[in-house]
């Protein structure tokens, strides 16, 4: 049996400006939406232009999102199913530069978000 995970507010925070981040990746949003950048393993990349899309497309409406998939309610994690295929993302927080992790993951002002796309064999 398994128990409840606690999220913690600044998970909340994170899960929030992820989701607003993947809704707005290849648009760049409203003012205030998280900023970064979206990358696709080599393998994803042979797999030609509309199957990146098809992709990106899928990652943007992800939304199931479970204790097994999400431990840890920050929602940088999911998998999707494009053309019978499983494809993988993850979004990983910058500093302003791209060269460390944020010092303050939950500050939009201060992370970068880079979100990658991938098949479960390039991780």
């Amino acid at each position: 049996m398994c128990d409840t995970i606690e999220i913690s507010p600044e998970a909340r925070r994170i899960a929030e400006q992820n989701d607003q981040f993947r809704k707005h990746v290849l648009t760049g949003g409203p003012a205030g939406t998280p900023q970064g950048r979206i990358v696709m393993t080599q393998s994803i990349a042979e797999m030609g232009p509309s199957f990146q899309l098809e992709a990106a497309e899928a990652v943007i409406a992800d939304s199931t999102f479970t204790e097994d998939n999400d431990p840890y309610g920050d929602h940088t994690f999911g998998a999707v199913t494009i053309q019978g295929l499983r494809v993988w993302w993850k979004i990983d927080l910058y500093d302003l530069d791209y060269h460390w992790g944020s010092e303050t993951p939950d500050d939009p002002a201060q992370t970068r978000r880079v979100l990658t796309i991938m098949f479960p064999a390039d991780y």
